[in-house]
């Protein structure tokens, strides 16, 4: 059944995007918004399932040189459990401290965390991405995201 490495990566995607979906039908309802904020993470959920039905049919083999490019570094291994830690972080302080708060110490903890140094760079973009991306959703999708702790 499962013969491949795309076979089971697409099983375990399937499982994590039918978690994930049905997390998305627990998402708080604001009244009065044309669409409401579970209506992108529904799409995407969506959109995994498909993709992950289609690699499970790939039938594309893996040639050796393929399979060497696998092989992952202890320094790539623990920047990838550090980023799935801020991730986790970044999920539970969501609701309580809000979209800008916590979107904007995403990135400026992830960026520094994968090597990123440049002080001025980071926090302009820490400030400037989450804002803009809340601009977008709020005012202009008429998207409600989580406002924290901060008065609008």
């Amino acid at each position: 059944m499962l013969k491949t490495l795309n076979q089971k990566v697409s099983i375990v995607l399937l499982v994590l995007s039918a978690g994930y979906l049905y997390l998305t039908f627990n998402l708080k309802e604001y009244p009065y918004v044309p669409i409401d904020s579970d209506f992108i993470p529904k799409v995407l959920g969506y959109i995994l399932i498909a993709l992950s039905i289609l690699l499970y049919f790939d039938r594309s083999s893996e040639s050796d040189k393929e399979k060497a490019k696998r092989q992952v570094s202890k320094e790539d291994v623990l920047a990838l459990v550090g980023v799935g830690a801020l991730i986790i972080l970044y999920i539970v302080l969501f609701e309580w401290l809000g979209f800008l708060l916590t979107t904007a110490l995403f990135v400026f903890s992830c960026s520094w965390a994968l090597g990123y140094r440049r002080i001025l760079s980071l926090v302009l973009v820490s400030v400037l991405f989450p804002s803009v991306l809340y601009y977008l959703f709020n005012y202009l999708l008429q998207i409600r995201l989580p406002e924290g702790i901060l008065p609008f």
